[in-house]
């Protein structure tokens, strides 16, 4: 039975890492293995993956068969490009400089586009940082407007009462004034009337 090249799952749930390992392919995923080549860690962005490439190209010589996930590790590693132009080389539809030349160019493109994105996810994350400060400032300055207004009306409100308490004293005073003229009025006397008679002559 051919080896296979495949991961081996380690690390916590929801948190997940692997190993890149060469195994009997009637071996269990997490079983027993032949040898450690590598890691993968899909947590990070890009994903972070250490890798022998000597003893992976060794392996795919040898027949070992690379799992799909493995496919797209190696593929993504420049492995497979680098078996395919080693096999160009042994059958002489190019020479060794050649091939080197091709898989050197292959690598520093692919370098290339790693950094590119890896300078993207970085300032796309302190965009994102500076978005985010932005809307919680905006929030807060929302929430102080509100908590201002409120206290500014319930002030008003105080001024309001307390104008109030103070206008009903003089009210009162002024009612009070006309029943005390009213009271301290001297009353009129009548007139009695006129009792003397004139005698007829």
């Amino acid at each position: 039975m051919p080896a296979k090249i495949r991961l081996s799952r380690h690390g916590k749930k929801g948190h997940a890492y692997y190993h890149i390992v060469i195994a009997d392919q009637r071996a269990s995923r997490d079983g027993k293995f032949i040898e450690k080549i590598g890691s993968y860690d899909p947590n990070t962005n890009p994903a972070s993956i250490e890798l022998d490439m000597e003893k992976a190209l060794s392996w795919l010589q040898k027949g070992a068969q690379p799992t799909d996930t493995m496919k797209a590790i190696l593929s993504y590693k420049g492995i497979l490009l680098k078996n395919h132009l080693d096999k160009g080389v042994k059958k002489g539809a190019l020479t060794q400089e050649k091939a080197d030349e091709k898989f050197n160019e292959w690598t520093s493109v692919k370098e290339g586009k790693i950094n590119e994105k890896k300078n993207r996810l970085s300032s796309s994350s302190v965009k994102d940082l500076e978005e985010r400060l932005a809307a919680e400032t905006k929030i807060r300055d929302a929430k102080a407007d509100e908590v201002a207004k409120k206290r500014a009306a319930a002030q008003m409100k105080t001024v309001a009462v307390e104008d109030i308490a103070e206008g009903e004293a003089p009210a009162a005073e002024e009612n009070a004034a006309p029943v005390a003229e009213h009271t301290e009025a001297p009353a009129e006397t009548p007139q009695e009337p006129d009792t003397t008679t004139e005698n007829p002559s």
